[in-house]
């Protein structure tokens, strides 16, 4: 396991002369590298042990500290019929974790783009998300059949990246494929846009075309630095409230809890996606997910019910091979 910290200019603390920030890399590192307890952390600052807990949660939230744990190489013992057992879904795919984040990225999205080509069928309905991976995937894709394809998150650009709006473009590209753009960002300033933008009648036709969806692939984020590119579409704010409200997975930009209880936020007022109760209502859903850092987020994903095949790299299926199934309850959501 390996901790890095990062210093930002803040917020002065009072009578300290350092910034917030800065007194929260000091007190990540007292804590994960040097091994001092809260106890000794809480009387060397002058601050009491719950408080020392909470920096520690809120530097881990806002990036300051980034944990790493890498896995030894078992991945070739895994049987994927039993993790899937294990795991509570139908199937579950494993892809070579590569020698760099771009060679295992390109062999989940060549994955991916067979899971696509497989769900889809003459006049079916098939959704997609968006995500680095599954933009890649879909340049991978050599043909499908006649078929409707839906959008299911708004627009949200990365650097170096494509959108979902290009990506569902390049996929209408095959004969006989209808698209089903969604016209909008993924998520947008507040409430009143989101509601204004659900009204117009393109996206509203989208947003319902998820009703009825045969299939759909969606990816997986963690609500933390560097795991979720909506994360870094809202601010610190929000990201710490969602956080507390217990949100540690995020699918198309819906948050969901440890549970996979959809989490109630201000961020679910203002995104235009499909939602966690579609996805629930879909027969066939490929969830895509890479790195051991999105186990948790996996596990809570699981719990929502909605996922039958999981396509994951190797080091991510070590982190979740000692994962028991889901709980009866989680399941009869589906």
């Amino acid at each position: 396991m390996s901790c890095s910290f990062g210093n930002r200019q803040g917020r002065i603390i009072t009578g300290t002369g350092r910034s917030h920030e800065e007194l929260l890399a000091r007190i990540g590192r007292d804590y994960y590298v040097h091994n001092h307890s809260k106890v000794e952390i809480a009387r060397s600052y002058g601050i009491s042990r719950f408080q020392v807990a909470r920096y520690l949660d809120e530097a881990r939230a806002l990036g300051i500290v980034h944990i790493d744990v890498r896995f030894p190489s078992t991945a070739t013992d895994l049987d994927p019929a039993r993790l899937a057992s294990s795991l509570g879904v139908e199937h579950v795919r494993i892809t070579p974790t590569g020698q760099d984040d771009r060679a295992t990225r390109d062999a989940m999205a060549r994955g991916a783009a067979a899971e696509l080509a497989s769900a889809a069928f003459p006049g079916a309905t098939v959704g997609i998300s968006w995500s680095r991976t599954l933009d890649l995937a879909a340049q991978h894709v050599t043909s499908l059949p006649p078929c409707d394809v839906v959008q299911l998150t708004g627009a949200l650009p990365v650097p170096g990246s494509g959108n979902s709006l290009e990506l569902i473009q390049g996929l209408g590209r095959h004969d006989g494929v209808r698209t089903w753009p969604l016209w909008a960002p993924l998520v947008v300033e507040n409430k009143q846009t989101a509601d204004s933008l659900r009204r117009q009648p393109e996206i509203a036709d989208t947003l319902r075309k998820a009703d009825t969806l045969d299939a759909a692939v969606v990816a997986v984020g963690a609500w933390m630095p560097g795991l979720s590119t909506v994360w870094n579409r809202v601010d610190n704010r929000l990201r710490l409230e969602s956080a507390r409200a217990g949100a540690v997975a995020e699918c198309s930009g819906r948050l969901l809890d440890a549970s996979g209880n959809p989490v109630d936020s201000e961020l679910d007022e203002r995104v235009l996606a499909v939602t966690v109760a579609q996805l629930q209502h879909t027969p066939k859903v490929v969830a895509v997910a890479q790195g051991a850092a999105r186990a948790e987020a996996v596990r809570a994903v699981l719990a929502a019910g909605f996922v039958t095949t999981l396509l994951i790299d190797e080091e991510l299926a070590v982190a979740l091979s000692g994962t028991a199934g889901r709980d009866p309850e989680a399941t009869a959501k589906r």
